[in-house]
């Protein structure tokens, strides 16, 4: 375990309780010390949900340890059936609970509650949050639906003639980046296919869904880093095939559709026919030209920095100078794309590693988490946040998925709006000189604390420092406004000046062509 300031991922027990609060139904007992409670912001302050987590702490303090902290435990278990009466209780200690060894998983089922308990026994010091969100759905689906599962090498019943295709949408959590509107559009795309969803889970499912996850006819594995170990063992256990494509970018999503039509057995063309999508027709548009060629750098959640990097480079025209990600268990899939686009992978989780990487690196862009935002504000860089941990204002009130046709459109205003921005920061550099603008102004995306870079600007001299102020004719003023604004102030001041140094008291029209001509030589 390291001391940071911040980190990526939180401890295990908080990926359990992301997998516990996207639920219903379903209450967690938590062996914790006093102060380990923080993790109730991170669902109410930062995802601003209308209610707490369903987690009871048992929240032992130092004088406890030297008594049963035992009966502690047991005590907030019987206490939480008996409040919530959930369908079913996981229970489990935080990294501190774990140390003192009292074995919440042994302890619950002495109680005898009639309802199931799934102990979860996560490595505090050993892994993260994914892994403790992953680890965490995987034993409630072996111990919720194991019981219906058939016998071993039993064929799977066919469909009946008529009936639609069933799937289950699997990984979506609590606090996921974007995962309540993926949902949404993923469950009209399949609609739109004539397939039906059966069970989406963790998120909103309860353990009597979760124990009809093998009535599906397949799964749909929306994010990997929490589902795929579980439907790997559905597909072992159920004979359910499962999607290997995340529909994130416009290519990923037809590929998503086609696959999951072959799996359910149905016609995709009229689907893919009626796609509507704005982003290749933005890419491919003369407005867009300027991003071409573009410098990004990518890192996040495995899941999304991969399709990430895709669309920057298939979809945009972008150029991937790097790519990593904080997700261990899933560096394979980093190095394999980072080949693609030859670049280095960077698989770490100390955010000082990825910062002296893009400082290196000087990209145009950066895409990655809301660490590589403080990041790039503080380089001067554009940013967009394309992965969890986020912050409160990447949990928005409008409909914004990732995924899908409208997620398309959706990253495409993301990435392109920070890009626009730097051009707002070319424009600033490139009128500098206009008296229209005022001296100082500094791109609004990058924050009061950088300055636009200025050009070595030529000695002003200012009339009224001269003996001799300078009058404009009628004539003359006339002229200067014929020329282009984002000069005009470069020519408006190089004439005073010119007559000053010449002793001219009114500037005309030979004036303004002399200074013209002087100050071209």
């Amino acid at each position: 375990m390291q001391l940071t300031v911040w980190t990526y991922e939180g401890p295990p027990h908080v990926g359990a309780m992301r997998v516990a609060t996207g639920m219903d139904g379903l209450h967690y007992v938590l062996h914790a010390p006093q102060g380990d409670t923080y993790a109730d912001l991170l669902f109410t302050m930062i995802e601003r949900r209308d209610r707490r987590p369903p987690v009871t702490y048992t929240t032992f303090s130092a004088r406890d340890l030297g008594g049963d902290t035992a009966d502690l435990f047991k005590s907030a278990a019987q206490n939480a059936y008996d409040r919530f009466q959930p369908q079913a209780m996981l229970v489990g200690a935080s990294c501190t609970g774990s140390l003192i060894q009292d074995d919440p998983g042994g302890l619950a089922r002495a109680l005898d509650l009639p309802i199931p308990v799934v102990a979860v026994d996560l490595p505090a010091y050993q892994r993260k949050e994914n892994w403790g969100a992953a680890e965490t759905f995987y034993q409630l689906v072996r111990t919720l639906a194991g019981p219906s599962a058939p016998a071993p090498g039993r064929p799977r019943p066919q469909r009946a003639a008529g009936v639609r295709p069933r799937c289950n949408l699997l990984g979506p959590t609590a606090l996921g980046f974007r995962h309540r509107d993926d949902i949404v559009e993923i469950t009209s795309l399949l609609a739109k296919l004539g397939i039906d969803v059966n069970v989406t889970a963790p998120m909103g499912a309860t353990p009597a869904d979760i124990a009809g996850l093998g009535e599906a006819d397949f799964n749909v594995v929306l994010y990997p880093e929490i589902a795929g170990q579980t439907a790997s063992w559905l597909q072992r256990t159920f004979g359910q095939p499962f999607t290997k494509t995340v529909p994130i970018g416009v290519s990923a999503t037809r590929e998503f559709v086609e696959e999951v039509a072959r799996l359910a057995g149905v016609d995709a063309s009229a689907t893919l026919a009626s796609a509507s999508t704005r982003l290749p027709w933005y890419s491919r548009s003369v407005d867009s030209t300027y991003l071409t060629g573009k410098r990004v750098f990518i890192f996040g959640d495995a899941t999304h920095a991969v399709a990430a990097a895709r669309i920057a480079s298939d979809e945009l025209g972008f150029m991937v100078v790097g790519l990593g990600t904080y997700s261990r268990e899933f560096g394979r899939e980093i190095r394999d794309a980072a080949k693609r686009y030859d670049v280095e992978p960077l698989i770490t989780d100390d955010y000082l590693e990825v910062e002296a990487k893009i400082a290196e690196l000087q990209p145009e862009l950066v895409l990655g988490t809301q660490m590589e935002r403080h990041i790039a504000k503080r380089l001067g860089i554009p940013c967009a946040v394309i992965s969890a941990p986020v912050h409160v204002q990447d949990f928005p009130a409008r409909y914004a998925p990732q995924m899908g046709f409208e997620g398309a459109n959706v990253i495409f205003d993301t990435w392109v709006h920070p890009l626009m921005m730097g051009l707002e920061e070319h424009l600033l550099a490139m009128f500098k000189d206009d008296f229209e603008f005022k001296d100082g102004t500094v791109p609004s995306h990058l924050g009061a604390g950088h300055s636009s870079p200025v050009a070595d600007r030529p000695v002003q001299v200012s009339v009224s420092e001269s003996n001799i102020a300078a009058v404009w004719a009628a004539d003359a003023e006339k002229e200067l406004h014929k020329i282009p604004f984002f000069v005009r102030g470069k020519a408006r001041r190089n004439t005073e000046r010119f007559a000053n140094e010449n002793g001219v008291a009114t500037i005309t029209i030979e004036t303004l062509y002399d200074a013209k001509a002087h100050y071209a030589r």
